[in-house]
């Protein structure tokens, strides 16, 4: 990098953090963050599951945290044994991008949509409250990534409700 654009980002960088925190004021030490429960990930799973179900669909739905680590995997009974790392992926997808996989698609053929461990197809989902990302939840099987992304949006709106009245 050449030493003119590094002093610009340096400075730019500088800029953002001023104006992060108000000059009166301490920056915080430590960040608070809003974790889904074990019950609530379960619910959510359960509820994509339910909504695929009743269109005659077996799916596999996998709801991770903010990170992208999973904490509820459901697989029904005959979905087949490939749903569960690409509805894993999906959302790992979904929470690094902070975005629905189908909004993503367009990325897919780029260097970065070749990173391992991503799938920018439909059927993953960001789950925020209050505008606060809390998690993701990924579902694969559907003939279809739109049926995939509406399963998930059922599980979603299982809990939605209840996760926004509790903030």
């Amino acid at each position: 990098m050449r030493k003119s654009a590094k002093n610009l980002l340096l400075a730019a960088v500088g800029l953002t953090l001023s104006q992060a925190v108000p000059a009166d004021e301490e920056p915080a030490l430590l960040v608070s963050t809003q974790r889904l429960t074990l019950e609530v990930a379960t619910s959510i799973a359960q509820g994509a599951v339910a909504a695929c179900r009743e269109q005659g669909i077996q799916i596999a739905a996998t709801v991770v945290d903010r990170e992208g680590t999973v904490q509820v995997v459901l697989r029904d009974t005959i979905a087949a044994p490939i749903t569960v790392p690409i509805s894993r992926q999906k959302a790992f997808t979904a929470v690094n991008f902070n975005a629905a996989t189908s909004q993503l698609s367009d990325r897919a053929d780029t260097p970065i949509g070749r990173i391992d461990g991503l799938v920018m197809a439909a059927g993953g989902l960001a789950i925020q409250v209050g505008g606060q990302l809390v998690g993701g939840i990924g579902v694969s099987g559907a003939p279809s990534g739109k049926t995939d992304e509406a399963c998930a949006q059922a599980g979603i709106d299982k809990v939605i409700d209840d996760l926004e009245m509790s903030m």
